[in-house]
């Protein structure tokens, strides 16, 4: 494969294994794409999958998946502790070998505008691939959820990049865009007053005076009685792992709650591995040229 992408589609679905597998499905067995990763969450109700290949597989895949989600996922009846919009709630494209973000951009216009027309299912572009402004950060489209999108995609400011102009009935909308790579990351505390959680977020994510690329939310992981503060690092370059979970530490504890553990949603750059792993080891000098499978 000379030209790879990465497409990382998130899904509303993690409790129901049989759509999981369905969804799944699109991915497997497949010419000049690889499926590296697809894992659920019956907590957010969220499946997240994470793909590489070919351009134009990885197109037809993400498109066949896309009909699927939308047969199989109901989100009247959906429930989770995930903000959603939509069954498949967005689908974003990283250049990864020999394509540029301007590449990856039109992508992701094409995919947005096929499954648009083929399954009547409005779309917004985010990110790099943004129509305007206002619409770049995913937050501000999800903003009102699936349950808000009917009165939200009434105002001008919110009609859709492509697709009809009111949400489909029970898979909502899509958002679709280019982006660089992200790690999405959950640190888990020991307590279960999501107010605690939510306060640290708030804290800890940019918008509230915080870490500059990191985006988060306080949820409620009632299966297992915690709460989570969960993250979006959007660059790791800029703002680390170590320093957003040592952050949440640092907010937690002026309310007496520690860190019960970490989550990893899919995949993560070597790099970032190893910057979290000399911090941490105090390290000095430490690079990813000491990586053993780097020489193998």
């Amino acid at each position: 494969m000379n030209t790879i992408v990465e497409c990382i589609p998130n899904f509303s679905e993690g409790r129901d294994w049989e759509k999981v597998e369905r969804i799944a499905g699109a991915f497997r067995a497949k010419e000049n794409i690889k499926l590296l990763d697809y894992s659920c969450d019956k907590d957010h109700n969220r499946m997240v999958v994470t793909v590489i290949g070919e351009p134009a597989a990885v197109r037809q895949a993400v498109i066949e998946a896309v009909g699927i989600a939308i047969d199989a996922i109901d989100l009247t009846k959906h429930q989770g502790q995930h903000p959603r919009i939509g069954a498949v709630d967005v689908i974003p494209f990283v250049p990864v070998k020999n394509m540029t973000l301007e590449e990856t951009d039109a992508l992701a216009k094409d995919v947005g505008k096929t499954v648009a027309e083929q399954y009547a299912l409005p779309v917004y572009l985010y990110e790099q691939s943004a129509s305007a402004g206002h619409r770049r950060n995913l937050a501000a489209i999800r903003k009102g959820e699936f349950e808000g999108l009917v009165e939200k995609m009434k105002l001008p400011e919110w009609k859709p990049d492509f697709g009809p102009e009111t949400p489909h009935s029970s898979a909502g909308a899509v958002v679709i865009g280019a982006r660089v790579p992200l790690i999405a990351f959950n640190v888990n505390l020991n307590t279960s007053s999501w107010e605690i959680a939510d306060k640290i977020a708030r804290k800890v994510r940019f918008t509230g005076g915080g870490l500059r690329y990191c985006k988060a939310l306080g949820m409620h992981l009632q299966s297992r009685g915690v709460v989570q503060v969960s993250m979006n690092l959007t660059d790791y370059t800029q703002t680390s792992i170590y320093q957003a979970v040592e952050m949440v530490r640092l907010e937690a504890r002026r309310y007496g709650v520690s860190v019960a553990g970490c989550e990893l949603i899919g995949l993560i750059p070597l790099q970032a591995v190893v910057d979290t792993a000399a911090y941490y080891l105090g390290l000095e000098g430490f690079s990813v040229k000491q990586v053993l499978e780097n020489h193998c």
